[in-house]
C-alpha cells in the first residue's frame, strides 16, 4: 500500500502518518528527516540541501524527488509507504507515479487531513520545537514538563519566526495556492480522502484508519 499523508501547516499530518505507519506496517518517508539525515551524513545529495535549508528556503525539487527515489529503494519500502509532506507540487506528484509505476506500483489513496483555518492559526502560533531533536511542544495541548526544555533530550526550546501569529495567516495562504491544484488532481483521480483532523490524535488516526477501510484502530 502506496499512500499520501496531505494537509496545511498544524494539520498534524506528521503524526499521524507516523502513528498510521506503525498502525500498518508501513515506511514512513518525509522529506524533512530525509534532509535531516542527509546533512548529518554528509551525503552529495545532502551537502546540496544544507545550502537551501540554511537560507530557510525550499530545497529544489530535483533534489528532493531524488532523495526521496533512494529512499524507496531499501528494503522496508517494500511492504509499502506513507509520504508525510511529499509530493508538494504537481511535478513532484508526476515523479513519484513515474517512479512507482517502473516496479507496477501505484499511489493506493492519498488522505487529506482538513483543519479550520481559525484552528491552524491557534495550534502554530502555540507550536515550539527543539533547537537539537526538533521534537514539537505547543503551550495548548502539548506543553513540556519544564518550559523552555525538550522532554526527550533537555534541548532549548525555541518558536519559528514563522509560526509567529502574524505570518501564520500567509504561510496557511500560500500552502492553500501550492497544493490546491494537487488536491483538485487527486481528488480528479479518485483517490482523495478528506479527513476531519479537528479532534485528538487518537480520534483522528482512528478515523483515518477507517477511511482506509482497515477496521478500527488499536494503540500500540
Amino acid at each position: 500500500m502506496y499512500l499520501i499523508f496531505l494537509g496545511p501547516p498544524g494539520a498534524g499530518k506528521g503524526t499521524q502518518a507516523e502513528a498510521v505507519a506503525r498502525r500498518l506496517n508501513l515506511a514512513h518517508i518525509a522529506p524533512g528527516d530525509l534532509f535531516r539525515q542527509a546533512v548529518e551524513q554528509g551525503t552529495e545529495l545532502g551537502l546540496k540541501a544544507k545550502s537551501y535549508l540554511e537560507k530557510g528556503v525550499l530545497v529544489p525539487d530535483g533534489i528532493t524527488i531524488k532523495m526521496v527515489l533512494e529512499r524507496l529503494e531499501a528494503p522496508d519500502c517494500e511492504a509499502g509507504v506513507i509520504f508525510d509532506g511529499f509530493p508538494r507540487n504537481l511535478e513532484q506528484a508526476k515523479a513519484l507515479e513515474q517512479a512507482l509505476a517502473k516496479e507496477s506500483k501505484v499511489i493506493d489513496k492519498v488522505i487529506y487531513i482538513k483543519v479550520s483555518q481559525e484552528e491552524l492559526v491557534r495550534r502554530l502560533s502555540g507550536r515550539w520545537l527543539c533547537r537539537h531533536c526538533q521534537a514539537v511542544y505547543n503551550i495548548i495541548d502539548s506543553a513540556p514538563k519544564i518550559w523552555g526544555k525538550c522532554d526527550k533530550c533537555g534541548g532549548e526550546l525555541y518558536q519559528r519566526p514563522d509560526d509567529a501569529p502574524e505570518t501564520v495567516k500567509k504561510r496557511l495562504e500560500v500552502y492553500a495556492a501550492e497544493t490546491a491544484p494537487l488536491i483538485d488532481y487527486y481528488a480528479r483521480s479518485g483517490k482523495l480522502l478528506e479527513v476531519d483532523g479537528e479532534a485528538s490524535v487518537e480520534e483522528v488516526t482512528r478515523r483515518i484508519v477507517a477511511a482506509l477501510g482497515k477496521g478500527e484502530y488499536v494503540a500500540r
